[in-house]
């Protein structure tokens, strides 16, 4: 055990490493919060395949196909087609928009009207994320080392507050490359093939378990579906996929990166439910599917690949914490602080050294708080499906509308918003947080209240749509200092 505690000192440490150079990277806002717009094919594959396959796409995964066999892999795979789709369809025009956050690209798009309702749901997303990320590193930790879970949170979420911190989104994205390069070697180069042999082949996996376990749609076509709607549709429009996309250097970098990202996410989740239908034979009666992960790394791997492959753990929940964190900060400084202050104090002015340290005190408090929130809490499935069904039921409509109907008005883009919210947490209420209606019916009704209004109201002025048009066609250059009010672009 000695040895894989040296292997996890060593990466961490690796990790505190990459924060304090990237502190002396990060001297602009657009250096802190969107690493200068400059990442080449290479990193920007790297960090967005990083930030997507977090700790529910590795020991979630694992856990569903320990529990469902191969049909376990839809999660992870609907998670890589929508990076695929966001790619091929979208994120060349999202690039040019030289733009931080989600909710600028609507104020953008609609007027300057949106913003804080809409950062509201985001910010409530991407908290609720990072939280839960957070709360994977006493899993992690509880079952291979026993160590005390708010020890574990602390200790995790301390290093991730550090680093993100310190360098903002130049750091994450040197970290998330080393994540990335530990989870490709541990998770599929060591534990798949190991997993496979030590339950005896593919042969003996087919011999012992049901044929429901080798059925492509074994996990039910209703579950399917309903990973569609939240996650590939929540790949499309969440703040922390975004800000990766603002990363990069080029259009062609944004569509051919991603699209090599979404195809790693593919073969990420056909590995983890593969090494999930494996534990299934070598542990038939855990007492988690979630502990599967855990337990085969623990009981099957030798001293050292063992550490690595916790480390790979690791670097898949640090990569998704990190992602939310600092999208997290950006939307509550950027989207809600920035536009409540101005409305109070008219708008003021800000050089770029005091913006990266007012993103930087963000990332410190949101970071505290999701540290906190996550010692407080146990199991927050609930409260993480309540932040997906908010984020597609209010906000999928208005972006996607924004972006391929010019009709669509800012009093339709509100009514979405408010109408789809509103319908989704109704339907919680009734049918249950973890129903799959609410999700199913908000989005019917945000799309309703999205024509109907944008249709019954005064179209869009010229002038804000040309001025999007500019933006899309990226012949609009990126401010230096963006005003407090109504939008930062």
């Amino acid at each position: 055990m000695a040895v894989d505690y040296i292997v996890i000192v060593v990466y961490l440490a690796g990790m505190l490493a990459m924060g304090w150079w990237g502190m002396r990277r990060a001297k602009s806002k657009s250096e802190f919060l969107v690493a200068g717009r400059r990442l080449g094919p290479g990193m920007y594959s790297g960090t967005m395949a990083a930030i997507v396959l977090g700790g529910a796409s590795t020991i979630g995964g694992v856990g569903l196909g320990y529990q469902y066999g191969l049909s376990g892999a839809w999660m992870v795979v609907t998670i890589g087609l929508g990076i695929l789709a966001l790619s091929v369809f979208f994120s060349a025009r999202i690039a040019r928009l030289k733009v931080y956050t989600v909710s600028e690209m609507l104020d953008l798009r609609y007027g300057g009207r949106a913003g804080v309702i809409s950062g509201v749901v985001m910010w409530a997303y991407t908290l609720m994320l990072a939280v839960t990320s957070t709360i994977a590193y006493a899993t992690i930790f509880d079952v291979l080392f026993d160590v005390n879970r708010t020890l574990a949170i602390v200790l995790g979420g301390s290093i991730v507050v550090a680093y993100s911190t310190l360098g903002g989104m130049w750091s994450i994205t040197l970290t998330d490359m080393v994540q990335f390069v530990v989870k490709t070697i541990g998770v599929l180069l060591l534990l798949l093939p190991i997993a496979v042999v030590k339950a005896g082949g593919f042969g003996e996996m087919k011999d012992q378990l049901p044929t429901s376990y080798f059925d492509p749609l074994g996990i039910g076509g209703e579950t399917v579906f309903t990973y569609v709607l939240i996650y590939t549709f929540g790949m499309l429009i969440g703040q922390d996929i975004w800000q990766r996309v603002f990363t990069a250097g080029s259009d062609r970098t944004a569509k051919w990166g991603g699209t090599v990202a979404g195809t790693y996410c593919l073969v990420y989740a056909v590995a983890g439910a593969i090494i999930g239908t494996a534990a299934k034979v070598l542990y038939p009666k855990l007492a988690s599917p979630d502990d599967a992960f855990a337990t085969i790394v623990k009981d099957e791997l030798p001293i050292g690949v063992r550490g690595l492959v916790l480390a790979a753990a690791l670097a898949a929940v640090m990569s998704t914490s990190s992602g939310a964190l600092i999208a997290c900060a950006t939307v509550a400084n950027n989207d809600i602080w920035s536009r409540l202050r101005g409305a109070v104090r008219g708008p003021e002015g800000g050089g770029e050294h005091d913006e990266v340290k007012g993103n930087r005190a963000f990332i410190l408090a949101m970071g505290v708080a999701v540290i906190l929130i996550s010692i407080a809490l146990n199991d927050v499935v609930e409260a993480l499906t309540v932040a997906y069904n908010l984020l597609v039921g209010g906000l999928l409509v208005p972006i996607l509308g924004g972006l391929l109907w010019k009709r669509g008005t800012a009093q339709g883009a509100l009514a979405a918003v408010a109408v789809g919210g509103l319908a989704v947490v109704g339907l919680m209420a009734g049918y249950g947080i973890l129903a799959n209606e609410p999700v199913y019916y908000g989005l019917l009704a945000s799309l309703a209240a999205y024509v109907a209004v944008s249709l019954t109201t005064r179209p869009t002025d010229e002038a804000t749509l040309t001025a999007w048009r500019e933006r899309l066609a990226g012949r609009a250059s990126e401010p230096t200092s963006e005003p407090a009010v109504p939008a930062h672009q």
